[in-house]
């Protein structure tokens, strides 16, 4: 076997990276407010540690308006919580 190959392979990893906890929009239909930010995400279990920033993504669609306090949002998620009458506002 080469010797390249035996070798353990070793990269780059910014010290600085954020872990996102993502939530989707078909989870924040189970929640029955009109707000969302991350203590009422923690509340319904959706994410672990309210202290990391949470992302929200635009898997699946939303029932009713929202609030919605997040640290990210995806285009299409922001499109998405706008188009049936919510607001998006970063933390």
């Amino acid at each position: 076997m080469p010797l390249i190959r035996k070798i353990p392979k070793r990269g780059f990893s910014s010290r600085e990276r954020e872990e996102y906890q993502i939530i989707n929009l078909k989870d924040l239909n189970k929640i029955k407010e009109d707000s969302v930010n991350p203590e009422i995400l923690k509340k319904y279990n959706l994410i672990k540690d309210k202290e990391r920033p949470v992302k929200i993504l635009a898997g699946g669609s939303l029932d009713r308006p929202l609030k919605v306090e997040a640290s990210a949002f995806s285009k299409s998620a922001k499109s998405k919580i706008e188009q049936t009458g919510g607001t998006c506002s970063l933390l």
